[in-house]
Protein backbone atom coordinates (compact mmCIF):
# COMPACT_ATOMS: atom_id res chain seq x y z
CA UNK A 1 0.00 0.00 0.00
CA UNK A 2 0.67 3.08 -0.97
CA UNK A 3 0.12 6.26 1.00
CA UNK A 4 -1.69 8.08 -1.84
CA UNK A 5 -3.63 5.42 -2.27
CA UNK A 6 -4.66 5.39 1.79
CA UNK A 7 -5.32 8.99 0.89
CA UNK A 8 -7.89 8.34 -2.03
CA UNK A 9 -9.27 5.66 -0.76
CA UNK A 10 -10.34 7.65 2.80
CA UNK A 11 -11.73 10.74 0.73
CA UNK A 12 -13.66 8.36 -1.42
CA UNK A 13 -14.87 6.79 2.41
CA UNK A 14 -15.57 10.24 3.60
CA UNK A 15 -18.00 11.42 0.31
CA UNK A 16 -19.21 8.10 -0.81
CA UNK A 17 -19.35 9.72 -4.01
CA UNK A 18 -16.56 9.39 -6.98
CA UNK A 19 -16.94 12.86 -8.77
CA UNK A 20 -16.71 14.59 -5.41
CA UNK A 21 -13.98 12.81 -4.24
CA UNK A 22 -11.94 13.20 -7.17
CA UNK A 23 -12.57 16.99 -6.64
CA UNK A 24 -11.86 16.75 -3.40
CA UNK A 25 -8.38 15.64 -4.25
CA UNK A 26 -7.87 17.98 -7.27
CA UNK A 27 -7.81 14.94 -9.74
CA UNK A 28 -9.98 13.25 -12.32
CA UNK A 29 -12.03 10.34 -11.89
CA UNK A 30 -10.43 7.28 -13.48
CA UNK A 31 -7.48 7.79 -11.73
CA UNK A 32 -9.27 7.81 -8.32
CA UNK A 33 -10.96 4.57 -9.86
CA UNK A 34 -7.71 3.08 -10.65
CA UNK A 35 -6.18 3.63 -7.48
CA UNK A 36 -9.14 2.22 -5.67
CA UNK A 37 -9.04 -0.87 -8.20
CA UNK A 38 -5.41 -1.30 -7.06
CA UNK A 39 -5.79 -0.89 -3.43
CA UNK A 40 -8.12 -3.57 -3.42
CA UNK A 41 -6.43 -6.04 -5.48
CA UNK A 42 -3.38 -5.74 -3.04
CA UNK A 43 -5.63 -6.03 -0.22
CA UNK A 44 -7.50 -8.84 -1.55
CA UNK A 45 -10.80 -7.49 -0.21
CA UNK A 46 -13.66 -5.51 -1.81
CA UNK A 47 -13.52 -1.90 -0.11
CA UNK A 48 -16.49 -0.68 -1.45
CA UNK A 49 -19.65 -1.52 -2.73
CA UNK A 50 -20.85 0.24 -6.09
CA UNK A 51 -24.09 0.95 -8.07
CA UNK A 52 -25.24 3.42 -10.35
CA UNK A 53 -26.88 5.04 -7.24
CA UNK A 54 -24.59 4.96 -4.57
CA UNK A 55 -21.39 3.97 -2.80
CA UNK A 56 -21.12 1.92 0.42
CA UNK A 57 -17.91 0.81 2.55
CA UNK A 58 -18.17 -2.92 3.28
CA UNK A 59 -16.89 -4.14 6.27
CA UNK A 60 -13.42 -4.94 4.99
CA UNK A 61 -13.81 -1.12 3.97
CA UNK A 62 -14.88 0.27 7.70
CA UNK A 63 -12.18 -2.02 9.07
CA UNK A 64 -9.84 -0.12 7.08
CA UNK A 65 -10.61 3.44 7.39
CA UNK A 66 -10.21 3.71 11.11
CA UNK A 67 -6.54 2.11 10.11
CA UNK A 68 -5.67 4.06 7.28
CA UNK A 69 -6.77 7.53 9.42
CA UNK A 70 -4.15 6.35 11.95
CA UNK A 71 -1.69 5.52 9.51
CA UNK A 72 -2.17 8.83 7.33
CA UNK A 73 -2.19 10.90 10.63
CA UNK A 74 0.77 9.45 11.81
CA UNK A 75 2.58 10.06 8.85
CA UNK A 76 1.79 14.10 9.04
CA UNK A 77 3.28 14.00 12.25
CA UNK A 78 6.49 12.31 11.30
CA UNK A 79 6.68 14.35 8.22
CA UNK A 80 6.33 17.04 10.79
CA UNK A 81 8.17 16.66 13.80
CA UNK A 82 11.12 15.27 10.81
CA UNK A 83 11.18 19.07 9.49
CA UNK A 84 11.16 20.53 13.31
CA UNK A 85 14.76 18.99 13.74
CA UNK A 86 15.89 19.66 10.51
CA UNK A 87 15.46 23.22 11.15
CA UNK A 88 16.84 23.24 14.28
CA UNK A 89 13.29 23.68 16.17
CA UNK A 90 12.75 20.03 17.53
CA UNK A 91 15.14 17.17 18.99
CA UNK A 92 18.16 16.74 21.25
CA UNK A 93 21.53 18.63 21.50
CA UNK A 94 23.61 16.31 23.51
CA UNK A 95 25.92 19.08 25.09
CA UNK A 96 29.35 18.82 27.41
CA UNK A 97 30.76 21.21 29.74
CA UNK A 98 33.37 22.78 31.96
CA UNK A 99 32.16 23.75 35.44
CA UNK A 100 32.84 27.89 34.57
CA UNK A 101 30.13 27.61 31.63
CA UNK A 102 27.79 27.53 34.57
CA UNK A 103 28.96 31.01 35.31
CA UNK A 104 29.38 32.58 31.92
CA UNK A 105 25.52 32.36 30.98
CA UNK A 106 25.40 28.78 29.84
CA UNK A 107 21.95 28.19 32.21
CA UNK A 108 20.20 31.34 31.31
CA UNK A 109 20.63 30.51 27.45
CA UNK A 110 19.57 26.97 28.00
CA UNK A 111 16.76 28.41 29.53
CA UNK A 112 15.82 30.80 26.33
CA UNK A 113 16.49 28.06 24.31
CA UNK A 114 13.81 25.91 25.98
CA UNK A 115 11.27 29.17 26.26
CA UNK A 116 11.92 29.53 22.42
CA UNK A 117 11.47 25.68 21.63
CA UNK A 118 10.16 23.53 23.90
CA UNK A 119 10.18 20.78 22.16
CA UNK A 120 14.00 20.73 22.11
CA UNK A 121 16.28 18.92 24.58
CA UNK A 122 19.81 18.93 25.85
CA UNK A 123 21.01 16.49 27.61
CA UNK A 124 23.85 17.82 29.60
CA UNK A 125 27.30 15.97 30.31
CA UNK A 126 29.74 17.74 32.75
CA UNK A 127 33.55 16.86 31.96
CA UNK A 128 36.72 18.25 31.47
CA UNK A 129 38.32 19.14 28.53
CA UNK A 130 39.91 16.41 27.39
CA UNK A 131 37.19 13.74 28.20
CA UNK A 132 34.81 16.38 26.17
CA UNK A 133 36.97 16.04 22.90
CA UNK A 134 37.49 12.11 23.02
CA UNK A 135 33.39 12.45 23.51
CA UNK A 136 33.15 14.25 20.65
CA UNK A 137 35.56 11.76 18.54
CA UNK A 138 33.49 9.02 19.37
CA UNK A 139 30.24 10.50 18.52
CA UNK A 140 29.08 10.79 21.99
CA UNK A 141 28.56 14.59 22.20
CA UNK A 142 27.37 16.88 19.43
CA UNK A 143 28.84 20.22 21.49
CA UNK A 144 31.47 20.79 23.88
CA UNK A 145 32.17 23.75 25.78
CA UNK A 146 35.89 23.95 27.27
CA UNK A 147 38.93 26.12 28.03
CA UNK A 148 40.93 26.99 25.14
CA UNK A 149 43.13 24.11 23.89
CA UNK A 150 44.55 22.69 20.18
CA UNK A 151 41.26 21.44 18.11
CA UNK A 152 41.87 18.21 16.78
CA UNK A 153 41.91 17.87 13.12
CA UNK A 154 38.04 17.00 12.00
CA UNK A 155 36.25 19.37 14.51
CA UNK A 156 35.46 23.08 14.50
CA UNK A 157 36.15 25.66 16.85
CA UNK A 158 34.82 29.19 18.35
CA UNK A 159 36.02 31.10 20.98
CA UNK A 160 33.19 32.77 23.35
CA UNK A 161 35.02 34.51 25.38
CA UNK A 162 37.60 35.95 26.88
CA UNK A 163 38.33 37.18 30.43
CA UNK A 164 41.13 37.61 32.74
CA UNK A 165 42.25 35.48 35.18
CA UNK A 166 42.18 36.91 38.82
CA UNK A 167 43.71 36.13 42.46
CA UNK A 168 41.40 34.26 44.56
CA UNK A 169 42.23 34.46 47.91
CA UNK A 170 40.54 33.86 51.48
CA UNK A 171 39.09 37.19 52.86
CA UNK A 172 41.24 37.25 55.91
CA UNK A 173 44.57 37.07 53.72
CA UNK A 174 46.64 40.14 53.98
CA UNK A 175 46.76 40.25 50.13
CA UNK A 176 43.07 41.17 49.94
CA UNK A 177 43.53 44.41 51.66
CA UNK A 178 45.10 45.62 47.77
CA UNK A 179 43.17 46.82 44.91
CA UNK A 180 45.02 44.50 43.03
CA UNK A 181 47.59 41.59 43.22
CA UNK A 182 50.85 41.37 41.44
CA UNK A 183 51.32 37.54 40.22
CA UNK A 184 54.76 37.80 42.30
CA UNK A 185 52.65 38.50 45.27
CA UNK A 186 52.31 34.77 45.30
CA UNK A 187 55.54 33.75 45.30
CA UNK A 188 55.68 32.17 48.82
CA UNK A 189 51.93 30.89 48.39
CA UNK A 190 50.68 27.63 48.24
CA UNK A 191 48.00 27.24 45.44
CA UNK A 192 45.23 25.63 44.91
CA UNK A 193 44.59 24.77 41.02
CA UNK A 194 42.92 22.16 38.32
CA UNK A 195 44.87 19.24 38.02
CA UNK A 196 46.98 19.04 34.96
CA UNK A 197 45.32 15.64 34.31
CA UNK A 198 42.01 17.24 34.63
CA UNK A 199 42.98 20.78 32.38
CA UNK A 200 46.58 20.56 30.81
CA UNK A 201 46.15 24.48 28.91
CA UNK A 202 44.64 26.21 32.42
CA UNK A 203 47.55 24.48 34.36
CA UNK A 204 49.91 25.52 31.51
CA UNK A 205 48.53 28.85 32.09
CA UNK A 206 49.16 29.42 35.46
CA UNK A 207 52.00 27.82 35.42
CA UNK A 208 53.68 29.92 32.92
CA UNK A 209 52.32 33.19 34.18
CA UNK A 210 54.30 32.32 37.89
CA UNK A 211 57.18 31.20 36.14
CA UNK A 212 57.19 34.55 34.35
CA UNK A 213 57.17 36.55 37.62
CA UNK A 214 59.95 34.69 38.69
CA UNK A 215 58.81 31.69 40.91
CA UNK A 216 57.40 27.73 39.81
CA UNK A 217 53.94 27.76 41.94
CA UNK A 218 54.04 25.37 45.30
CA UNK A 219 50.71 23.56 44.48
CA UNK A 220 48.65 22.65 47.86
CA UNK A 221 45.63 20.68 46.43
CA UNK A 222 45.27 19.69 42.91
CA UNK A 223 41.40 19.19 42.16
CA UNK A 224 38.59 18.38 39.46
CA UNK A 225 36.24 21.11 39.68
CA UNK A 226 36.17 24.71 40.35
CA UNK A 227 33.63 24.52 43.34
CA UNK A 228 36.37 22.43 45.02
CA UNK A 229 39.32 25.01 44.33
CA UNK A 230 36.73 28.05 45.67
CA UNK A 231 36.34 25.61 48.74
CA UNK A 232 39.49 25.11 49.65
CA UNK A 233 40.60 28.90 49.23
CA UNK A 234 37.49 30.13 51.03
CA UNK A 235 38.75 27.50 54.70
CA UNK A 236 42.48 29.15 54.00
CA UNK A 237 44.29 26.34 51.94
CA UNK A 238 45.83 28.30 49.73
CA UNK A 239 45.32 30.94 47.04
CA UNK A 240 44.59 30.28 43.37
CA UNK A 241 44.51 31.67 40.06
CA UNK A 242 40.75 31.62 39.07
CA UNK A 243 38.48 33.16 35.71
CA UNK A 244 37.10 36.46 36.73
CA UNK A 245 33.29 34.35 35.75
CA UNK A 246 33.86 32.74 39.27
CA UNK A 247 33.42 35.74 41.05
CA UNK A 248 29.81 34.90 40.31
CA UNK A 249 29.62 32.09 42.38
CA UNK A 250 28.86 34.09 45.58
CA UNK A 251 30.78 31.76 47.92
CA UNK A 252 31.41 33.50 51.74
CA UNK A 253 35.46 34.13 52.61
CA UNK A 254 36.47 34.69 49.44
CA UNK A 255 38.12 38.20 47.87
CA UNK A 256 39.02 38.27 44.17
CA UNK A 257 41.05 40.80 42.48
CA UNK A 258 42.52 41.66 39.78
CA UNK A 259 46.47 40.84 38.73
CA UNK A 260 48.11 43.82 37.91
CA UNK A 261 50.14 44.40 34.76
CA UNK A 262 49.21 40.87 33.85
CA UNK A 263 47.58 40.41 30.52
CA UNK A 264 46.89 36.77 30.47
CA UNK A 265 42.88 35.42 29.82
CA UNK A 266 40.96 32.21 30.47
CA UNK A 267 38.72 31.20 27.17
CA UNK A 268 35.31 29.51 26.71
CA UNK A 269 35.39 27.71 23.61
CA UNK A 270 33.25 25.83 21.70
CA UNK A 271 34.09 22.62 19.63
CA UNK A 272 31.91 20.47 17.13
CA UNK A 273 31.88 18.33 14.49
CA UNK A 274 30.94 19.87 11.15
CA UNK A 275 29.82 16.19 10.05
CA UNK A 276 27.19 15.61 10.37
CA UNK A 277 25.76 18.86 11.08
CA UNK A 278 23.39 20.12 14.14
CA UNK A 279 20.90 22.80 13.40
CA UNK A 280 20.93 23.01 16.98
CA UNK A 281 24.49 24.07 17.46
CA UNK A 282 24.04 27.22 16.11
CA UNK A 283 21.02 28.45 18.00
CA UNK A 284 22.53 27.53 21.50
CA UNK A 285 25.93 29.47 20.42
CA UNK A 286 23.59 32.08 19.46
CA UNK A 287 21.81 32.38 22.72
CA UNK A 288 24.78 31.84 24.97
CA UNK A 289 27.17 34.87 22.78
CA UNK A 290 24.36 37.29 23.66
CA UNK A 291 24.12 35.79 27.66
CA UNK A 292 27.74 36.44 27.32
CA UNK A 293 27.50 39.39 26.26
CA UNK A 294 24.61 40.78 28.66
CA UNK A 295 26.76 39.72 31.33
CA UNK A 296 29.84 41.54 29.78
CA UNK A 297 28.15 44.88 30.01
CA UNK A 298 26.56 44.13 33.23
CA UNK A 299 30.13 43.48 35.24
CA UNK A 300 30.94 46.84 32.88
CA UNK A 301 28.15 49.17 33.88
CA UNK A 302 29.00 51.69 37.03
CA UNK A 303 27.96 50.65 40.39
CA UNK A 304 24.61 53.33 41.18
CA UNK A 305 25.18 55.75 43.38
CA UNK A 306 24.04 55.43 46.70
CA UNK A 307 22.24 57.65 48.85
Amino acid sequence: MELRQLQYFTVLAEELHFSRAAQRLHISQPPLSVAIKQLEAQLDAQLFERSSKEVRLTPAGTHLLAQARDILERARRAALDTRAVAHGMAGCLRLGFVGSSMYRGLPEALAQLQLLHPQVRVDLHELNSAEQVSALQQGKLDLALLHTMVVPDGLRARTLLREPFMACLPTHHALARQARVAVSDLSQERMVLFAESVSPEYFRSIRTLCQRAGFDPELRHEVRHWLSVLSLVSGGQGVSIVPACLQRVGMPGLAFRPLRQSAAHSELQAIWRPVPAHPLIDTLLQLLQERIAAVAAADAAPAPASD
